[in-house]
């Protein structure tokens, strides 16, 4: 799960699919500044500035608690009875004369013996469980930091209404009639080289121009002024003999 939040946060911040091509192209944050006297733009991936989620478990504690209670309970009665009748009488008679006593007994014996216990007991068990987990960043991977290397080599510093450049803006041509060859440079103000936006006039007349690599290149054969222009920048070319 750590992994797979790492895989989306990529995708869907770093990057965006161009809807044309289908590829992912990096996310860059663009802002100018004050640079040497004059406003300049810088280019930034955005993986190389924020912090990508990289998240591993370092530690799991389970702390375990019971509490236990018992009772229980029994009960037991015990109940006995004896007697004794010795089933004889005894009469006696005492005195003589007019002075006489006469007594009648008997003989018996009883026993009884009740007896009763009563013992309770209750039991339950509870317990509860603690789990802390402790996570966290986890060191980038190899391929990733070789990936956010080249994104942060990528820095660029470009105007923000482009940069024009030419190899020469005062051509002199040789007598030999040879033209003379001008070579022009442009980035676009996303800092991305754009050769096939550089025109080059002679007047209303446009010049022809071959792409060589980033570059494009004019051969200008007649003395005159031109003008070389991309997006928003011109740049004025004198040729002469």
């Amino acid at each position: 799960m750590a992994a797979q939040t790492s895989w989306q946060f990529i995708q869907e911040v770093g990057f965006n699919t161009n809807p044309e091509t289908g590829k992912k192209e990096a996310v860059n944050v663009t802002f100018e500044f004050i640079q040497n006297g004059r406003m300049t733009q810088l280019n930034v991936p955005l993986l190389t500035i924020v912090p990508i989620p990289y998240i591993a478990i370092q530690n799991i504690d389970i702390n375990f608690k019971a509490n236990i209670s018992a009772s229980s309970s029994s009960a037991s009665e015990t109940n006995s009875s004896s007697s004794l009748d010795a089933g004889a009488n005894l009469s006696a008679k005492v005195g003589w004369g007019p002075f006489s006593m006469k007594a009648d007994m008997k003989a018996s014996y009883s026993s009884k013996k009740d007896s009763k216990a009563t013992q309770n007991s209750q039991y339950s068990v509870e317990y509860t469980m603690d789990v802390a987990v402790k996570a966290a960043q986890d060191n980038m991977p190899a391929g990733l930091a070789k990936v956010l290397e080249l994104l942060g080599s990528s820095f660029d510093v470009s105007d923000p209404a482009g940069t024009l450049e030419v190899s020469d803006t005062n051509i002199v041509l040789s007598g030999d009639d040879k033209p003379a060859i001008l070579i022009a440079t442009y980035k676009n103000p996303k800092g991305l080289l754009e050769p096939d936006a550089i025109k080059a006039k002679n007047g209303e007349t446009e010049i022809s121009s071959t792409v060589d690599n980033d570059n494009m290149v004019f051969e200008l054969t007649t003395p005159s002024t031109y003008t070389i222009t991309a997006g928003d920048k011109a740049i004025t070319v004198k040729v002469t003999k």
